[in-house]
């Protein structure tokens, strides 16, 4: 597959061809987007998680892995920074709030999580210019 970008300058239209393939952040391996289940289980709750989450519903985002800490149960089991939270026992976690997902993460000594690895969302909690949080001003139109 080719992908074909014009620029435009003074004189004319120029044309530039990439490959998707070549390119430093191209990844064929569709396989770690797709979305998997982790079973995350601690003696008690007060316990670390092994884990930090960012976004949630009052930022526009879905709940995502910020960092997860080394040698830590969720680093052996697989738990990424960029993984989306799909669920938690059952809770669906794309449109939640923060802080409800932290209350449920806390309060569970045994949870599975349904996680996928979406760079692009995770990026976007990152987002300082106000594209994310639907209270934001928002341009005249």
């Amino acid at each position: 597959m080719r992908l074909e970008m014009f620029v435009e300058h003074e004189g004319g239209v120029s044309e530039w061809s990439i490959r998707r393939d070549r390119h430093p952040s191209y990844c064929s391996d569709l396989e770690r987007f797709l979305p998997r289940n982790i079973s995350l289980k601690r003696s008690k709750t007060s316990k670390q998680l092994g884990f930090n989450i960012r976004g949630g519903k009052e930022h526009n985002c879905g709940i995502f892995v910020s960092k997860v800490m080394q040698n830590s149960e969720a680093e052996k089991l697989g738990l990424q920074e960029g993984d989306q939270f799909l669920s938690v026992n059952d809770d669906n976690f794309e449109y939640i709030d923060h802080g409800e997902a932290v209350k449920i993460v806390k309060s569970n000594i045994s949870m599975w999580i349904t996680v996928r690895y979406f760079p692009y969302g995770y990026n976007r909690t990152y987002d300082k210019s106000g594209h994310n949080n639907p209270d934001s001003p928002q341009p005249a139109r």
